[in-house]
């Protein structure tokens, strides 16, 4: 489980008791404030790794303080409301909210809250590093194929040939296919 969460509600006692709850299931440090613009200052400075905001603060509301942490910090975020409209779902869904915690919070609600926010961040954020990868893979494999061609136009190779010469470009020189690619290309 996590170690710092930041908690933001403009009541106190409410962070008070949320607060003692997260003690008690095992948060080591617990940061709190009340307003949402505190909020991002607290989040950016101090890399909380999961925050639960209010909807309704004072300065910034929970949703745009979501949306301001979620720009710099990829964290689980949980929206804390009384109650929530169609409209609130809807912006929280474009801000990233992991999940909605009503009040009169119970313990028994937060930890597996927390659990599958976590979780599903982390699932989240290994598949973006795989579109990544993938979309290079793809950019890569693109240059090598240009390449190639180019090899079979100007020294009338077959395609067979012309990437056997690529490969022993690469195994001569020591670089990858992509490298030796972008050299045949730029002339």
């Amino acid at each position: 489980m996590a170690k710092t969460i930041l908690i933001c509600d403009d009541e106190p006692v409410i962070r008070m008791n949320l607060k003692a709850m997260l003690k008690e299931i095992g948060f080591d440090d617990v940061l709190e404030c009340g307003d949402g613009k505190r909020a991002v200052e607290m989040a950016l400075a101090s890399f909380p790794d999961l925050a639960v905001l209010d909807v309704t603060m004072p300065e910034m509301d929970g949703l745009t303080a979501a949306s301001e942490i979620r720009k710099k910090l990829k964290i689980p975020i949980m929206l804390l409301t009384n109650a929530h409209d169609a409209q609130t779902a809807k912006r929280a869904a474009e801000c990233g909210i992991a999940a909605f915690l009503t009040k009169p919070l119970r313990q028994q609600d937060l930890i597996p809250a927390i659990e599958l926010a976590l979780a599903h961040t982390d699932e989240v954020e290994g598949l973006k590093e795989k579109i990544e990868d993938l979309k290079e893979t793809i950019e890569n494999r693109k240059m090598i194929e240009k390449a190639k061609g180019l090899l079979m136009e100007r020294d009338r190779l077959s395609e067979a040939d012309a990437y056997r010469t690529m490969q022993k470009m690469a195994m001569d020189k020591r670089k990858s296919l992509r490298q030796v690619a972008d050299v045949i290309l730029k002339g």
